[in-house]
């Protein structure tokens, strides 16, 4: 199976990516343990001030939950990139799509950056920003900046950060 084979198969079928089976393994799990351990020493002991730490960690362990789930967070196909919690954003609003690291003392991190040729609100051909209130305060997996450059964090994902940029850039050069 050639390159062109595995083009023609990216351009029919699109690209979609859901967080890595360990992603969020250590944020969730060490957070439900301790909020359950504290509920539970509350209700052995019935000690008031365990409360507050207990439902605080139970807060971080709900904000990392959607890292827990296998659906597709980000992804492309013929109309465009879809972002989950943003929305579907057309490939002619797309100016650049870069991947950016960022150093710091004890790792490497990778960024997808989006840079659009419009405001996002006339680039979205699907808007997805009206999300429930209890779901606004869970993870989602970008963030946006004045500068009208929609940021993806990659450690989350699976494949390398250049085959993710890769995969865009490919869909890019074909639907644009």
């Amino acid at each position: 199976m050639g390159s062109d084979a595995g083009s023609r198969d990216i351009a029919e079928w699109g690209y979609v990516l859901a967080y890595a089976k360990k992603a969020g393994n250590f944020n969730f799990n060490t957070m439900v343990l301790l909020s359950v351990t504290m509920f539970a020493l509350f209700g052995a002991t019935g000690y008031a001030p365990l409360l507050a730490p207990a439902f605080a960690a139970g807060c971080v362990a709900f904000f990392y939950y959607p890292l827990k789930e296998r659906t597709p967070r980000i992804g492309a196909g013929q109309y465009g990139i879809f972002i989950d919690g943003l929305g579907l954003i057309s490939w002619r609003a797309v100016a650049a799509i870069e991947r950016v690291a960022f150093t710091s003392r004890v790792a490497r991190t990778y960024e997808l950056q989006i840079h659009l040729r419009t405001p996002l609100e006339t680039a979205l051909l699907a808007d997805w920003r009206k999300l429930p209130v209890w779901r606004l305060l869970m993870k989602l997996p970008w963030y946006m900046k004045r500068d009208n450059v929609i940021r993806i964090p990659l450690e989350p994902f699976e494949p390398p950060a250049d085959e993710i940029r890769s995969k865009f850039v490919q869909l890019w050069d074909r639907f644009r």
